[in-house]
């Protein structure tokens, strides 16, 4: 799925689902990066889409940093689009 002429791959979906995250619970990166243990080099990466697989590990890591558990995060409509590109 193209969004904003970018593909959506898991890794775009990963990081708007954190840009909408922060901004409805008013935290930032640098606040979730502590939460997390997730390095700001790495939590970089996915931001800027320079990531091209989120293993398992780090969505993990993710929710735990959001204080939700793993289905929480992974519950919104961006991760259910047919349209989500699987990197191979």
């Amino acid at each position: 799925m193209l969004i904003g002429g970018i593909n959506l791959t898991v890794n775009n979906a990963v990081a708007k689902r954190i840009f909408a995250l922060l901004k409805e619970k008013g935290m930032s990166q640098y606040r979730l990066e502590q939460k997390s243990g997730i390095q700001h080099g790495s939590m970089q990466c996915i931001m800027n889409g320079r990531n091209k697989t989120v293993t398992l590990s780090t969505v993990i890591m993710l929710s735990k940093g959001f204080d939700m558990t793993l289905n929480e995060f992974l519950d919104d409509e961006i991760f259910r689009s047919e349209e989500l590109e699987l990197e191979k």
